[in-house]
């Protein structure tokens, strides 16, 4: 991949990819996330991602949002566990507007009480509806249950309780102790000259003080295999099992992501969809995910059913796992399942704004971006014995945690 950078003096890493397109993609990331937040702090990180819009120095909140779509451009943010990103798809010739509202949103926001304290109220309906719907709730239940007593396993959006609380010192606090310039990288792919782009970085981003993070993420290796059942008003039985993973440094990540997708991934001939859903109809939908974070990972398999078929689902599910820990793919499977998980790589890295996060993602984390010969290189080097070695470690049902809605 042909990428150009930069590091600034205050540490802020830039990234660029030259397009040739009318359209440009830029997003600022930064290393911080709901992980990072103190006890009396949850939900803050993505409070902030809201808050941000609600006016700056300069601008009032319309201004904010009008300035890209006067253009007929985008801008919007999201925040993870461990990360947050705002981001921007605009016409070529408005980089510098792009790269410059993006700074200002970032860096000069000023929270006005009464503009934050109407955001809640925005964030307290999200998460109702976010409550409402059990197939998306089960998951960060999920990782409360694996990551028990940790910021990793709280939700990201908070509580109504906490969030009421939340004071505009609070969310300066929390950007001086976790908004970091060694720990962000503005990334962006379009048809400007890296020289150019590189120019308005020291413009807007550089004159940004230095605010290096000095302390490493902690992990308490606590995991205990648990089984929770909870009584919900469902028409289906929800039904989530999984493990704790490998990190994203972790040189077995590559095989469980193949793995992961050939298990239950996107595409419908994975082998759980192929068995409980169109040999047996058991299921509607079915998926397996894998998440690495920067010390530890999660992996999952989620299905919804009817009530009396939860049992058979279930023995299912543990026969495939048995069937890989057990017995060494065939070499004309593994070539087939190395095939499409490449292919569905290649095609997603068409789409030049999920490129960019990407890319933005990965020089965050390891500080280069693999192309996509050496992404396919990664996946040709993973053997029948690997895959069992995984399979080993990760699908052994007596290690394994389940929560039930029913």
């Amino acid at each position: 991949m042909n990428y150009q950078s930069f590091t600034l003096n205050n540490g802020i890493r830039i990234i660029h990819l030259h397009s040739s397109s009318h359209v440009a993609h830029c997003g600022l990331l930064i290393n911080a996330g709901s992980r990072d937040e103190q006890e009396h702090e949850h939900g803050m990180a993505h409070f902030i991602e809201h808050a941000i819009f609600k006016g700056t120095k300069k601008r009032k909140a319309y201004h904010i949002l009008s300035r890209m779509e006067d253009v007929g451009g985008e801008i919007n943010a999201y925040t993870s566990k461990e990360e947050t990103a705002i981001h921007t798809s605009f016409l070529k010739n408005d980089y510098e507007r792009a790269v410059e509202l993006i700074w200002d949103i970032t860096f000069n926001s000023v929270f006005p009480q009464k503009e934050i304290d109407r955001e809640k109220e925005v964030i307290i309906e999200e998460i109702k509806s976010y409550k409402d719907d059990p197939a998306e709730l089960i998951f960060d239940e999920f990782e409360e249950l694996v990551y028990r007593n940790q910021s990793l396993g709280k939700n990201i959006l908070g509580n109504p309780k906490d969030l009421r609380r939340f004071t505009k010192k609070d969310i300066e606090s929390f950007i001086k102790n976790n908004y970091h310039t060694n720990e962000m990288v503005l990334c962006t792919i379009g048809d400007i000259s890296f020289e150019k782009f590189k120019k308005l970085a020291e413009k807007y981003f550089g004159q940004i003080p230095s605010n290096l993070r000095t302390k490493e993420r902690k992990l308490i290796n606590n995991y205990v295999p648990e089984i929770i059942t909870q009584h919900k008003k469902t028409h289906q039985t929800h039904y989530i099992i999984g493990n704790l993973a490998y990190d994203v440094h972790n040189p077995k990540k590559t095989g469980l992501t193949l793995l992961d997708n050939m298990l239950g991934g996107p595409g419908l001939n994975s082998r759980l969809s192929l068995i409980l859903r169109e040999k047996y109809g058991y299921v509607y939908y079915i998926e397996s995910n894998f998440t690495p974070y920067s010390d530890t990972g999660i992996f999952s398999i989620y299905f919804g059913t009817d009530k009396n078929k939860v049992d058979k689902s279930l023995s299912l599910i543990k026969k495939e796992f048995d069937l890989l820990r057990n017995k060494k793919l065939g070499i004309v499977q593994l070539k087939k399942a190395k095939k499409q998980i490449f292919g569905q790589i290649a095609i997603n890295s068409e789409n030049s704004a999920n490129l960019m996060l990407a890319m933005g993602k990965s020089f965050l984390l390891y500080n280069k971006v693999d192309s996509l010969e050496e992404i396919r290189l990664k996946i040709e080097s993973i053997t029948v014995d690997n895959i069992q070695e995984i399979a080993n470690e990760i699908l052994d049902i007596d290690k394994m945690s389940m929560l039930i809605y029913k």
